[in-house]
């Protein structure tokens, strides 16, 4: 299987199909790279380089004790870049993954990119505060933490319903989209779920 090492001497996994310009995806909370497997393989099929990796702690990657913070976070996708030495990409973000493309460009510059797409980010602020008095109370995030660390296997259960159907009635997706989802979630360890979710609730990007 792919790997590269990031700065600070971690394994990161990556998938990197078909031939073209390239095109890195970057997966939400609390999954990892086989969630973009549709998205992936169309674009691989017709005429992309679709890379997609395992963020530090998810997936097949290896899982630190420390390291996610979003400029460790944007550090590990500069290392991806440097190693597979992509240029004209476009940067693809889903949820959290969007701030490690907002943060990637601020930190690292655009002299590889071509592109960026941000799919319902986490940019720029998620916190309600003074200047976003729009954003989510401090009490939600203390709610999810807590559930996380009582029950962390319940936790995807019960937050997929919402992430998929939100307050539809009808079911968007397949119970065996749902199992899925709690499948990838599963393979991420607890330390990398509760700090990543840190990072996204509490950084202003």
């Amino acid at each position: 299987m792919p790997f590269f090492k990031t700065t600070d001497d971690i394994s990161l996994f990556y998938n990197d199909w078909g031939t073209g310009r390239p095109v890195v995806l970057i997966h939400g909370w609390p999954l990892n790279a086989d969630f973009w497997e549709p998205r992936s393989t169309y674009l691989a099929a017709n005429g992309f380089r679709v890379i997609a990796y395992d963020r530090r702690g998810f997936g097949r990657s290896e899982q630190p004790w420390t390291g996610y913070d979003y400029d460790t976070l944007a550090d590990d996708l500069d290392a991806l870049m440097q190693h597979l030495d992509l240029h004209e990409t476009t940067l693809v973000g889903f949820s959290m993954g969007g701030g490690e493309v907002a943060r990637y460009v601020s930190r690292h510059g655009t002299a590889r990119v071509a592109q960026a797409a941000l799919m319902s980010a986490v940019t720029p602020s998620l916190k309600k505060t003074d200047d976003n008095p729009d954003g989510i109370d401090q009490s939600v995030f203390d709610g999810l933490l807590k559930a996380l660390e009582e029950d962390r296997h319940e936790f995807p259960s019960d937050f997929r319903e919402g992430f998929f159907n939100g307050a539809s009635a009808e079911p968007a997706v397949s119970r065996g989209v749902l199992e899925w989802y709690s499948f990838l979630a599963s393979q991420a360890s607890l330390r990398a779920i509760i700090e990543c979710a840190r990072a996204w609730s509490d950084t202003d990007l």
